[in-house]
């Protein structure tokens, strides 16, 4: 199976690593491509692809180039880059990809391809806050996908080095239910390169439980400039982050996607025990946080702007999302 990679950054580069690991014990497994430029390509040229674990350290040789035609055509395309940076990438992604090419998107939010067969009152739809104009549903539809969740703690250390501080699980599923062969190989490769790789059969509701703690974390994260931890002791961003999730699984009752059975009426018992969860990850920093930090773009389009835009297509109410996207979208536009 051959894999290629756009955007081997914290998350891509964790998968690259656990790819990589694989085809040094089983060449046949998977071989890797990686396209890079400028500083992560040189690195990459010089000393491989570098991993970090404690006080593990591994180099993995990697093929690495700047020219997509070395490496268009793989059985699958893997793009580790941010929701809000596909758009723009398209032209690329479609200069790698093959006929027989499925794409793997690793991101947060609501993909491109999450409501494309999805049925109820929001099949088909086209959000702007992902896919403006809907070019990416146009180029990448639901039957050339498979959808990927990752629950992942990693960061660029440097150029061409990637630090994993903690990996929970990957779950990967066939939203179109077309390619059973592929995902299958995919994950077994994954696993044998020692990623938690599991498939699911409903990897829409992996993306929806995801989104459920991203969409309120992430953005107060922003606002706030705090771990995870200082957010849930305080009483009043509890409160905002309570409210938000509440909203959300109101929406997922919306569209087909409850977030808690009849035995919990409003969710309050979910809302609960997902704030326990999140407890556990202690003094975690959002990677929307850290964008903020390094003076990146904000992710709050597909993580908070998406259900919004969904919400005020189906007339649900969802003011506390509207208000905190708001006040994300102007620390985004702030100066400095």
């Amino acid at each position: 199976m051959r894999v290629t990679i756009l955007g081997a950054g914290a998350v891509g580069g964790w998968l690259a690593a656990g790819l990589a690991r694989a085809g040094l014990d089983n060449p046949g497994l998977a071989s890797l491509g990686i396209l890079a430029r400028g500083a992560s390509l040189a690195a990459l040229r010089a000393q491989g692809l570098v991993f970090l674990h404690g006080e593990r350290r591994e180099a993995f040789p990697v093929e690495a180039t700047d020219d997509p035609a070395a490496l268009a055509g793989a059985d699958i395309l893997l793009l580790g880059l941010k929701s809000h940076d596909l758009p723009a990438a398209l032209p690329l992604i479609q200069r790698l990809r093959g006929p027989g090419t499925l794409v793997v998107a690793v991101q947060n939010g609501i993909p491109w391809w999450f409501l494309q067969g999805f049925g109820g009152p929001a099949e088909g739809l086209t959000l702007a806050s992902v896919d403006p104009g809907g070019a990416l549903a146009a180029a990448m539809p639901v039957d050339r996908v498979l959808g990927a969740v990752a629950h992942v703690g990693a960061t660029v250390a440097a150029p061409g080095v990637i630090r994993l501080m903690q990996q929970d699980r990957l779950l990967l599923g066939d939203p179109s239910g077309r390619h059973p062969g592929p995902l299958a190989r995919l994950v077994g490769a994954l696993a044998a390169g020692g990623i938690p790789a599991a498939a699911v059969p409903d990897i829409r509701r992996e993306v929806w439980l995801k989104l459920w703690g991203n969409s309120n974390m992430n953005p107060l994260s922003a606002l706030c400039r705090a771990d995870m931890r200082a957010m849930l002791d305080d009483a009043g961003i509890r409160g905002l982050v309570m409210a938000m999730m509440a909203e959300m699984a109101a929406l997922g009752d919306r569209i087909g996607l409850p977030l808690a059975g009849p035995e919990d009426p409003g969710g309050e018992r979910a809302i609960a025990d997902r704030i326990a969860v999140t407890r556990r990850l202690g003094a975690f920093r959002t990677s929307m946080l850290q964008d903020l930090e390094a003076g990146r773009p904000l992710e709050s389009g597909p993580l908070v702007g998406a259900l919004v835009e969904l919400a005020g297509r189906l007339g649900q109410p969802v003011p506390t999302l509207a208000g905190i996207h708001g006040l994300v979208r102007l620390l985004a536009a702030a100066p400095g």
